[in-house]
């Protein structure tokens, strides 16, 4: 295998062993409308770090096979190419299933950074973490089989 993917490799492993330390601490909480701002707060982190270790293993494997991000848009660039399948290149990462649902968390994430001074919203929040909780069973086989690929590499 060359140098960089088994660095990938690696990286990948690293960040599957966070996303599952992160969902084994976020649980399966049950919001709801009066749940205290400091209980949201703490679920609201934990989903912001659940995608940005998504985006970490994605980002690791634009940069080892397509190198070019632009800079505006990243985020969103960087999990519609993960659906993409690039023969020869590379395989498709994840399914459509598995995009939809981190793009939600995605979405949540931006809004997450950026809300100064506002309430969550316990309604609003309830759907991205059922998405997140629906995407835990989807994930590790799709991104498995990407790994699969990189040990196939010479």
């Amino acid at each position: 295998m060359r140098e960089k993917f088994l660095v990938l490799d690696r990286n990948v492993r690293d960040d599957l062993e966070t996303i599952d330390r992160l969902y084994e601490e976020l649980g399966s909480p049950e919001l709801e409308e009066s749940s205290p701002q400091e209980e949201l707060i703490v679920v609201a982190y934990r989903l912001h770090g659940l995608f940005t270790a998504f985006e970490n293993i994605f980002r690791n494997i634009a940069n080892a096979f397509e190198n070019q991000v632009s800079q505006e848009s990243w985020h969103r660039e960087i999990l519609q190419r993960m659906r993409l399948d690039l023969a020869p290149l590379r395989p498709a990462v994840i399914d459509a299933e598995t995009y939809e649902k981190l793009d939600e968390l995605r979405r949540f994430r931006h809004v997450f950074r950026t809300m100064y001074g506002l309430d969550l919203d316990s309604l609003r929040l309830q759907v991205v973490l059922r998405r997140a909780l629906e995407l835990k069973p989807l994930y590790r086989d799709q991104i498995e089989r990407f790994l699969e690929f990189l040990r196939g590499l010479k």
